[in-house]
């Protein structure tokens, strides 16, 4: 059962500090913290997957990109080890920061210990929880992200990040992808990859 004073106190430490992200978007006619609309994004996209999600899931789906700014994807050599060297070292940046804010709210070391485990995906894929983590994340890549990166990618790498993409999602996620309402150009896109 959630304790919701605990549970509310968290969540709030966590958008604080995605709020401190000084990388800005525009949504909905407002500028907002990247990382702050993200999380909330992907927190909403599991509560739309999953009926009745545990507290870890809801704490993992807002607090899973945690201050990623402070790891800049620069830093990394811009190959697909250098990708996935950064995209590790994230995750590992990400729990911490929410096992710190989560061990503050009061939370013991078991659920600390589960919402790192969905961050650091080490219990992906064999967690229908963690699949749903997953599955949210790409989806809000795909609704708020997608359009922009086809600009900068060439086809090949682009068809080749979807596809990735979409093994890594669930038959449900992946329907729901299909029925996004997206601009012509990245539904074309989409369609190619899932050819």
């Amino acid at each position: 059962m959630i304790n919701d004073a605990r549970f509310a106190d968290a969540l709030n430490k966590i958008d604080e500090a995605n709020a401190q992200d000084p990388r800005i978007e525009n949504a909905a006619g407002s500028s907002q913290p990247r990382e702050l609309l993200f999380s909330r994004r992907v927190f909403e996209w599991v509560q739309k997957l999953v009926s009745a999600p545990s507290e870890e899931l809801l704490l993992s789906a807002r607090a899973h990109t945690l201050k990623r700014w402070e790891i800049p994807r620069d830093r990394y050599p811009k190959t697909t080890v250098g990708y996935h060297e950064w995209r590790d070292a994230c995750a590992e940046h990400h729990a911490d920061e929410a096992a710190r804010i989560l061990r503050n709210a009061g939370y013991d070391e078991e659920m600390i210990a589960r919402v790192s485990g969905f961050i650091t995906r080490t219990n992906w894929p064999g967690d229908a929880e963690a699949c749903a983590l997953e599955d949210a994340d790409c989806l809000v890549f795909l609704e708020t992200k997608l359009a922009k990166y086809l600009d900068e990618w060439d086809e090949e790498k682009t068809l080749r990040i979807l596809k990735r993409s979409f093994k890594k999602m669930t038959p449900q996620a992946r329907e729901l992808a299909k029925a996004m309402p997206l601009d012509s150009k990245c539904r074309a896109v989409l369609a190619r990859a899932l050819a």
